[in-house]
């Protein structure tokens, strides 16, 4: 019976690796899948499993080749993964150790472009309650952009077309590679901490979205947002859209067209102040027909051709005035002496004394309180009766309690 080898665990875990790494099968693989469970370790290495409907498959990314990613992976995201397939001698388990991670159904760049999107937008940086108002007239404007390219050359014949009167400074960077968002971001700090401008115009020409991705950096979008001078986004031709168009205080669908928004036009504003000053003077013509003819209708008034006749009326109408008021006067006095005569009539028949002329009298006790009751007099009290013309002192000779029918 042939020996057969004994291996240790480790030793046939390192041959099971070797297989794999010598393989030329497993070096070089794509595969498709959904991501699951990715975290990203402290130490920048990425771990995930890639699965379908049946199986899965542990991944790590290094941090070297993360670095290069261009999108935010996230658990459900179906992607294409690159890389090799190896075993961990560890745990004795095989992985892929991937180089790069394609989203499927769009470009890397499409997904970063809509993930950076909806990230500055839930912050506030495309709020227009922050978005500056452009100077009418501009007296500095600083283009930040490629020095070497045919937009700024537009823009600056254009300003000058425009509005000569405007000084344009251009700081030039560059707007393609990887150095591009840096430089960008430089620039506009720096047309900042020294105000060289009143109006920024930032941008390039077209494009690949490779081309225009600097614009889509998000050092260069808070650069604009932290912008105390307001910015005009100038970034390729009318379909295309950056970061950069919806954090700028305003978006111009190529250079040309942010050097037309950026400045009016002269020569409009020579017609505008023409047609102001025509409106003007026939404004003031008008005035003065219209005062011109408020003077003649003054002076063809009596009190200007006469004044004493103007005072004459005024005495009649004076006289009239006086009369209707004595009048008034006379006829208010009149009825104020017939009710002052009614109420004494009434307050006189309501007198006590008004009914002693009639033969009654009215007796009180030595303390003069109204006698209403024989209960309270008794035989030998003391009266004293009020009459009409005066009174009599009595002495009570004997109280009858009996009721007058």
């Amino acid at each position: 019976m042939d020996e057969t080898k004994v291996f240790s665990v480790s030793e046939l875990n390192g041959l099971i690796k070797e297989l794999f790494d010598r393989s030329s099968l497993f070096q070089n693989v794509s595969v498709r899948g959904e991501l699951s469970n990715y975290k990203v370790y402290p130490s920048g290495h990425h771990y995930f499993t890639l699965k379908d409907s049946e199986s899965s498959l542990r991944c790590v990314m290094f941090k070297g080749s993360a670095a290069h990613l261009r999108f935010r992976p996230e658990s459900g995201m179906s992607v294409t993964a690159f890389g090799r397939i190896s075993v961990f001698p560890r745990d004795g388990a095989y992985q892929m150790y991937c180089t790069g991670l394609m989203p499927e159904g769009t470009g890397d760049l499409q997904v970063a472009f809509e993930q950076m999107k909806k990230k500055l937008s839930e912050e506030g940086l495309f709020d227009e309650a922050h978005k500056k108002p452009l100077p009418l007239f501009p007296q500095r404007i600083a283009i930040i952009t490629s020095s070497a390219g045919a937009a700024v050359h537009d823009m600056i014949r254009i300003l000058s077309r425009r509005w000569p009167m405007s000084k344009v400074i251009l700081l030039p960077v560059r707007v393609q590679g990887a150095e591009a968002p840096a430089e960008i971001v430089g620039a506009l700090r720096y047309a900042n901490l020294y105000e060289i401008a009143d109006l920024i115009i930032t941008g390039r020409g077209g494009g690949s979205i490779e081309d225009l991705w600097a614009f889509n950096d998000e050092r260069v979008a808070r650069a604009i947002y932290a912008s105390q001078i307001p910015v005009i986004s100038a970034v390729g031709h009318e379909p295309d859209v950056t970061i950069s168009d919806y954090v700028a205080d305003k978006r111009a669908s190529t250079p040309s067209n942010a050097a037309e928004i950026a400045v009016p036009d002269a020569s409009e504003q020579r017609q505008t102040l023409a047609s102001f000053s025509i409106r003007s003077a026939q404004a003031m013509d008008k005035r003065l027909k219209q005062l011109r003819g408020e003077i003649e209708t003054l002076r063809a008034r009596r009190v200007l051709r006469d004044a004493g006749a103007y005072l004459d009326d005024r005495r009649v109408e004076l006289d009239h005035l006086r009369d209707k008021l004595g009048s008034v006067m006379e006829n208010e006095l009149g009825r104020k002496k017939h009710e002052q005569v009614r109420l004494a009539a009434a307050l006189d028949a309501m007198s006590p004394l008004r009914v002693l002329t009639r033969g009654y009298a009215v007796a009180s006790d030595e303390n003069g309180v109204i006698v209403s009751s024989a209960s309270m007099i008794r035989k030998g009290s003391r009266l004293r009766l009020r009459l009409s013309d005066g009174s009599a002192d009595c002495t009570v000779e004997s109280v009858n309690k009996e009721k007058l029918s």
